[in-house]
C-alpha cells in the first residue's frame, strides 16, 4: 500500500480516462455557461461539447476553489493515512493556490503526523499534465515521497509550453490584451505565439500575420528544442481546443523530422484554460533541456 498519493486539478488537461487508470484524486474548477454552474469533469465527450458551444456564442466563467473545498480534498486522504503531493497549475496563473497552501496548512495543524507538499508547478495545461504523468510513473516505480518530489522540482522547468489562439477578444476578456489591440489584431489577422517561461507566467514570444503563419512559428521552435533534446525520453502533447486539424498538422510535421519520438498524443484542451482563450486554442508540451522564447 502507497504511503502517499498524488493529486491534482482538472486543469492539468489529462484525460479522465488516465486519471482513473491510475487512481489519481484530482479537484475540480467550476464553470458556468449562461446561469448554469458545472464542474470541469475531464471529460473528452464534454470538452467538445463545451467548444461547440463557444463557436456558437456560449461564453464561459470560471470561479476559483475555496480553501474549504481544498480541505475537504485533502482530507479524504490524509484519513486513509497518507502523506499528499498536491500538483495544481502555476501560482502566477492561479488565485486558488493561496486557497490551497491554507488548505493544507490547516491539514497539517490537525494532522501534524502526515506530510503535504504543494507545489508550484510553474505549469500549465498539458504541461501540469505532463508534470503529473512523470510524477506518478516514478511513483509507480517505487520512487519515494521526497525522491518524487526531488525529481518534480528539479525538471519542472524542462517542460516547454507553447500556444497559439485564433480570436484575440478572448484574451481581451481575460484582460491579457487590450480592446484596441485586440479590433486592430483581429482585422489583420494578427496571431500570437506564447510560451511558458520559467516564472510560469503566460507571456508572448511572436505576433504573426495568419493562422498558418503561427502554426509554423509552433514548429520552428519545437524543432530547435527537440534537436538539443535527448529523444530518448521525449514525448509530445498536443492539445487543441476544437481545432483538430491543425493539431493533426503539428503531429505530422513533428513525426516527418522525428520519427523516433514514438509517443505523440492528440486531445481536446481542458475547459478552464479554454475558456480564457477560447475555440481554436493550439498547445504543445513536451520536456527539452530548457524553456526559451523561441
Amino acid at each position: 500500500m502507497r504511503e502517499y498519493v498524488i493529486m491534482t486539478s482538472s486543469t492539468c488537461d489529462l484525460p479522465r480516462t488516465y486519471l482513473d487508470t491510475h487512481h489519481i484524486p484530482f479537484i475540480s474548477y467550476s464553470y458556468t455557461s449562461g446561469d448554469v454552474l458545472f464542474e470541469d469533469d475531464c471529460r473528452e465527450e464534454n470538452r467538445q461539447k463545451v467548444y461547440a458551444g463557444m463557436r456558437n456564442g456560449d461564453r464561459l466563467k470560471t470561479s476559483m476553489i475555496t480553501q474549504y473545498a481544498y480541505y475537504d480534498f485533502f482530507l479524504t486522504a490524509v484519513e486513509q493515512g497518507k502523506d499528499i503531493i498536491f500538483l495544481d497549475m502555476s501560482q502566477k496563473m492561479s488565485s486558488s493556490f493561496q486557497n490551497a497552501l491554507n488548505a493544507a496548512e490547516s491539514i497539517r495543524q490537525e494532522f501534524p503526523e502526515r506530510k503535504i507538499y504543494v507545489m508550484d508547478t510553474r505549469c500549465i495545461s498539458g504541461g501540469l499534465g505532463l508534470l503529473v504523468q512523470n510524477m506518478v510513473q516514478r511513483m509507480e516505480q517505487g520512487m519515494s515521497f521526497d525522491e518524487v518530489i526531488e525529481w518534480g522540482e528539479a525538471n519542472k522547468l524542462r517542460i516547454a509550453h507553447r500556444f497559439t489562439v485564433d480570436d484575440l477578444n478572448y484574451l481581451k476578456e481575460g484582460g491579457r490584451c487590450s480592446t484596441p489591440a485586440a479590433l486592430v489584431g483581429s482585422m489583420l489577422s494578427v496571431k500570437p505565439v506564447l510560451y511558458v517561461p520559467d516564472g510560469g507566467t503566460l507571456d508572448v514570444a511572436k505576433k504573426v500575420r495568419g493562422r498558418k503563419k503561427a502554426l509554423n512559428e509552433i514548429y520552428d521552435s519545437v524543432r530547435s528544442d527537440l534537436l538539443e533534446t535527448n529523444l530518448n525520453e521525449t514525448e509530445i502533447h498536443i492539445l487543441h481546443a476544437d481545432c483538430l486539424s491543425d493539431a493533426e498538422h503539428l503531429r505530422d510535421l513533428i513525426r516527418a523530422d522525428f520519427p523516433e519520438i514514438e509517443e505523440i498524443t492528440i486531445t481536446s484542451l481542458g475547459v478552464v484554460i479554454g475558456a480564457h482563450c477560447g475555440p481554436g486554442l493550439l498547445t504543445v508540451f513536451y520536456l527539452c533541456n530548457g524553456r526559451r522564447p523561441e
